[in-house]
């Protein structure tokens, strides 16, 4: 990113100016959809690697297309259980979880 001197600045900084620090509710307002957004993000991949369509792992999870579309497309909060859900029985595999500090 270049500030308006066109100086070189890291994604951090740029975040910091942008949204403020970490901890300011505009801050954290953004982290939180940037998660959500990745998530959705990484569901598509593997669905894509998958060669499923998704209408095929809404299938295969319980749900509707529309909600597989909704949550890749970063419209719609996903539960937990619902995640599980759809990594268990849609791509047969296990969810971990990890908390950074």
């Amino acid at each position: 990113m270049k500030t308006k001197k066109d100086k070189l600045v890291d994604l951090e900084h740029f975040i910091d100016n942008q949204y403020g620090k970490r901890g300011a509710k505009e801050r954290e307002d953004f982290e939180e959809g940037y998660e959500a957004f990745k998530l959705g993000v990484m569901l598509q991949e593997l669905r894509k690697q998958m060669n499923m369509t998704q209408e095929q792992l809404a299938e295969k999870c319980g749900t509707t297309k529309t909600y597989i579309s909704r949550i890749e497309n970063d419209a719609s909060d996903i539960r937990l259980s619902t995640l599980m859900r759809i990594v268990r029985m849609g791509f047969n595999g296990n969810l971990r979880l990890s908390v950074c500090f």
